[in-house]
């Protein structure tokens, strides 16, 4: 099974396990490093996940994940916050976004002069793009479907 699908079905399976125990699902990774790795990003209402959080999600999808036999070799369950510099999957990652600063990438060059790169002040969401101030460039609006990843980022 491709990466990308372990990840989506991995998602459709742990979201409502999640959700059911008050977390939120941010994102999903399947990644090798020194032997696979299912990474599940959780967070809750006010943030301040903590590694007791953790333990109660990965104890609550464990079983679930294994059941359903999504991945056919040996890898391990990794559990956590996304951090400071969450990624923005979800339009609502977005919303609450709003006002801070971000990097978003896109798959292709977008805007004038092109660019795949954007750095700046999230100023506005709408349901099929966000407008990001690139101080020094103006503003860019850059369409959901072009964004290849996006995260916040830290303000110090």
């Amino acid at each position: 099974m491709p990466k990308q699908e372990i990840e989506q079905r991995a998602r459709e399976i742990a979201e409502p396990i999640l959700v059911a125990e008050g977390l939120e699902l941010v994102d999903v990774e399947f990644v090798r490093e020194h032997g696979w790795i299912l990474r599940l990003f959780i967070d809750k209402p006010g943030g301040g996940v903590g590694l007791e959080d953790c333990a109660e999600a990965s104890h609550a999808v464990e079983t679930a994940l294994d059941v359903a036999e999504l991945i056919g070799h040996p890898y391990s369950l990794e559990v956590s916050s996304p951090g400071l510099n969450r990624p923005l999957k979800k339009p609502e990652h977005f919303q609450k976004a709003q006002g801070k600063k971000v990097r978003v990438r896109t798959y292709a060059p977008i805007g004038e002069p092109p660019r795949k790169n954007f750095s700046g002040m999230l100023a506005a969401v709408e349901s099929d793009a966000v407008t990001v101030n690139v101080e020094g460039a103006g503003p860019f609006r850059i369409p959901m479907r072009e964004i290849a990843k996006a995260h916040l980022e830290l303000e110090l």
